[in-house]
């Protein structure tokens, strides 16, 4: 059993365990110490001075971030004067280096470091004096690094290399001339950097932002001869409510597809659709696989950071990847293909847009092997904070929309398509409508709940009849790099005996993708955004009457009328790709 001891904060009584640090027992005490570097789990180095706290007794001011708590009684102050005036003048020091265009800057009025100097009084002219001046990195096609931004935190590089295993940034230089960057200062495009986003979603400034396609798609609408069509992914409708000041997990759709449908979209569509339809393709070319000895453990290929992170650090594991596309770009695809005939509209005069909770999708759509109809499957990508931020420069009163729906055919989607959205969702979709198919029987339960929740790596097992007699089917599900790499290494060396894997790149899944909105550090501290959202998603599954794939009519139409059947040679033309070996 722990240690407890009892001490004080701001002469507040409190009992925590011993070794407790001072920031989290001010938090039990009801009492908040602003931090700038600090993020639970992956980022405590007492770096940038914020959190300093007084100890009564210690000779010097501590890092609350770090500084455990290991005798009874010691009291700790956190708000004298002396305090403040070091906070006041730690936040000045680092804006005299720090190119503070607020009005301008994405993150303007969702920035802590403007926040701080806002709380502690300062004086952003104080320390005017010679600053720094870094080129910024837009080489790559998903994000830009401005180092005149950063505040040398070092979430960015605690996330690339705890959540993700990537480790492609780092501290450069030493001193005043310290930055971040790529090693021997190479661009981002010139690493095997996987675009996942995550940097930005922790960076407390501007320094860190997604590469901005509003201006693109706003052209593509008002262009006469252009038809445009939007589709949003799962995630989307539980996350893009809290730009617009909605409780964290809010389920928007309604007024989501009524504000893209005023944005001038010539169909607003649902993704969840072609999720339904990955599942159609993914689940036979799994059965395939098992039935007719293919390679194995099969592994899911609808998160393009997962399938870049292959690319660059398993290339041997190419071959266990599904061939299907992304719901995304499954979306483009028929689109642009089975679409556009019956629209009776060339395909390059048709725009895709996709709303997105990702980054890497950016980088996806450019990818090889990703033209069914001989143009590219996606056109324009828009993060969720894109999306918002477009709505808001067009003038829709998002808060004030009516509910609407999606259009048709591709805007009617299952709950089994919209789990996708949260880590285990694509495997308890494709379980779902395996068991089916594979047992001829209704499932009473759908809910297959051991490959839910927000655990690094699940495992299950399941008995399916496989060429006529009962399979132990094995199954894991990994959501973040750092996971999925010791799933890799054990499929790498043999050493796992699972049938199917199912990876997504971001912690938590698409739910806590790089393109959701971004949340400051103490609501990351201190409630797990993930569970949140993911429970939205569960929430609206469970009360839908469509919760199958294999149910969609739309899909049973699509297949009768074009592809004939799931991984018929057509549908392995436009719906299906192939992979890159990379170096790193």
């Amino acid at each position: 059993m722990s240690e407890m001891i009892n001490v004080k904060i701001d002469n507040i009584p409190v009992t925590v365990e011993k070794g407790t640090t001072i920031l989290e027992a001010a938090r039990l005490a009801g009492v908040k110490i602003p931090t700038l570097c600090y993020l639970k789990d992956i980022n405590a180095i007492g770096a940038c001075r914020v959190c300093v706290c007084e100890v009564k007794g210690a000779r010097a001011l501590v890092a609350a971030c770090v500084y455990p708590l290991d005798r009874e009684g010691t009291e700790v102050f956190t708000n004298t004067p002396k305090i403040l005036e070091y906070r006041k003048t730690t936040v000045e020091l680092i804006l005299s280096d720090h190119e503070y265009n607020c009005p301008s800057c994405v993150r303007n009025q969702n920035c802590e470091l403007q926040a701080l100097a806002y709380e502690l009084g300062c004086n952003a002219e104080r320390f005017k004096g010679e600053k720094s001046n870094y080129p910024v990195d837009d080489s790559a096609s998903y994000l830009i690094r401005d180092n005149n931004k950063c505040v040398l935190c070092r979430r960015c590089v605690a996330a690339c290399k705890e959540y993700q295993s990537v480790a492609v940034i780092g501290a450069n230089a030493r001193g005043f001339d310290t930055h971040i960057g790529c090693a021997f200062e190479t661009t981002l495009a010139n690493n095997p950097c996987v675009g996942c986003g995550q940097c930005i979603t922790v960076c407390p400034t501007g320094a860190l932002r997604e590469k901005d396609e509003i201006d693109d798609v706003i052209r593509d609408i008002a262009d006469p001869d252009k038809y445009v069509i939007v589709g949003t992914a799962p995630a989307t409708r539980v996350a893009i409510g809290e730009e617009f000041g909605y409780p964290m997990g809010t389920n928007v759709e309604g007024k989501m597809v009524a504000a893209l449908r005023r944005l001038g979209f010539d169909n607003v569509f649902d993704v969840d659709f072609t999720a339904d339809l990955t599942i159609m393709e993914e689940g036979y070319e799994f059965l395939d696989r098992l039935t007719n000895g293919g390679v194995l453990p099969m592994m899911t290929s609808c998160s393009p950071g997962w399938i870049k992170f292959v690319e660059h650090y398993y290339p041997e594991l190419i071959p266990n990847l599904s061939t299907c596309k992304s719901p995304q770009q499954m979306f483009g695809a028929v689109c642009k293909t089975y679409y556009a005939q019956k629209l009776g509209i060339p395909a390059e005069k048709i725009s895709v847009v996709t709303i997105m909770p990702c980054t890497a999708k950016k980088f996806e759509k450019g990818r090889p092997f990703q033209s069914a109809a001989g143009v590219p499957d996606i056109d324009h990508v828009l993060t969720v904070r894109e999306l918002a931020r477009l709505i808001k420069r067009k003038g829709i009163m998002f808060n004030s929309l009516p509910d609407e729906q999606y259009d048709a055919p591709f805007g009617i989607g299952s709950g089994a398509g919209l789990l996708f959205g949260a880590t285990g969702g694509v495997m308890e979709a494709a379980l779902r409508t395996l068991a089916e198919v594979l047992t001829g029987k209704e499932l009473k339960n759908l809910d297959f709940t051991a490959v839910r929740g927000i655990e690094g790596i699940k495992e299950a097992s399941y008995t399916l009849p496989v060429n006529g007699k009962d399979t132990v089917v094995k199954v894991a599900v990994a959501s973040n790099l750092a996971n999925a790499r010791k799933l890799m290494d054990l499929v790498k060396e043999g050493k796992a005996d699972y049938h199917f894997i199912e990876i997504m790149t971001c912690p938590g899944g698409c739910v806590n993708g790089g393109g959701q909105p971004i949340k400051d550090a103490y609501t990351r501290n201190t409630e797990d955004i993930r569970a949140i959202r993911a429970k939205a998603i569960y929430d609206t599954d469970a009360g839908m009457e469509l919760r199958k794939c294999h149910e969609n009519v739309y899909i049973k139409e699509l297949y009768d009328s074009y592809f004939e059947k799931p991984n018929s040679h057509k549908a392995h033309e436009i719906l299906h790709t192939q992979y890159v070996a990379r170096g790193h």
